[in-house]
């Protein structure tokens, strides 16, 4: 085999793991909810996934020093995307949020037209018509009525997601890009963890029921997801990228079927069909931007 391919298919296999710890990583939120309040549970899993990673990131904390603006923009918007996404886990299903969590994808290109003045095309504005009639449909079943309440918070949360691709995008442009994630994860997690005091104080008990969920999320979604993610887009070309990513919300379903017996109707798979149509489709045709996926944690 050349040296070429075998790293390829290297790259290929990181970026296939990382999508499936992140995928099954939702299925740790939804049992979370069960226990733990959604400013807990993100404290815990963010407080625990930033001090895994600080010791190995020393050496760049040096590059922060004129940056850290961007480590404040980055962890409060990370508050916000998670904040939404835990709370709609709590009244949706895993699968339903790893495929409309996935929208943000579509939605990065939409925002750096808006916000940006990026050149963007018919393409991105197709799979953003597309992604919000697949949600429809797997919210709603095809009835005529709004989307329930749990969706609709992870499609709020969609859209935060977005806008932190954007601004880690930017960031680590300009620094360390391990420091710069484990001193946003510190950040977030700090956020929630006050949130939490007053909102919903930690208990033990609650730690103690909901440990086994609280440790994939810190230590394999926050930590191996995010280590897989970046080894893999290294030598990965961008088609292997997008299209390995994206399964993500694949496993989630999948993961949701398995762990958690979820079952969806015919119109709700078709919805999830749609969506994640629409990514592959933005992704491969090139209108999504070349960002890392550094810190969005759906998982």
């Amino acid at each position: 085999m050349k040296p070429g391919t075998r790293e390829r298919l290297t790259s290929d296999l990181f970026l296939f793991l990382a999508a499936a710890i992140w995928g099954l990583g939702f299925v740790a939120q939804r049992l979370a909810t069960r226990h733990l309040s959604f400013f807990g549970f993100n404290a815990i899993r963010f407080l625990l996934g930033g001090l895994v990673l600080l010791p190995f990131v020393l050496k760049g904390f040096g590059s922060l020093r004129k940056t850290y603006g961007w480590v404040l923009a980055a962890g409060f918007v990370l508050f916000l995307a998670s904040t939404l996404q835990q709370a709609g886990m709590a009244s949706t299903t895993a699968g339903a949020a790893g495929f409309i969590t996935g929208i943000y994808v579509v939605l990065v290109p939409v925002f750096l037209a808006l916000f940006w003045r990026r050149k963007t095309t018919i393409v991105t504005w197709i799979a953003v018509a597309a992604s919000f009639f697949g949600t429809w449909l797997l919210s709603t079943g095809g009835k005529m009525e709004a989307l329930s309440a749990g969706n609709l918070l992870i499609l709020g949360g969609a859209f935060l997601w977005a806008l932190h691709v954007i601004v880690v995008g930017l960031a680590v442009q300009r620094m360390d890009a391990f420091a710069f994630s484990a001193c946003q994860f510190l950040l977030a997690g700090s956020l929630h963890l006050l949130m939490s005091f007053l909102f919903g104080p930690l208990t033990s008990a609650a730690i103690r029921l909901a440990w086994l969920p609280l440790v994939y999320a810190s230590l394999f979604s926050v930590v191996l997801g995010f280590t897989f993610q970046a080894l893999g887009q290294r030598k990965a070309p961008a088609s292997d990228a997008a299209l390995l990513l994206s399964l993500e919300s694949v496993f989630a379903a999948l993961s949701g079927a398995v762990f958690l017996t979820e079952t969806m109707s015919a119109l709700q798979w078709l919805g999830c069909a749609i969506i994640l149509a629409a990514v592959l489709f933005a992704q491969l045709a090139g209108s999504s931007p070349s960002v890392p996926r550094e810190t969005v944690l759906s998982e």
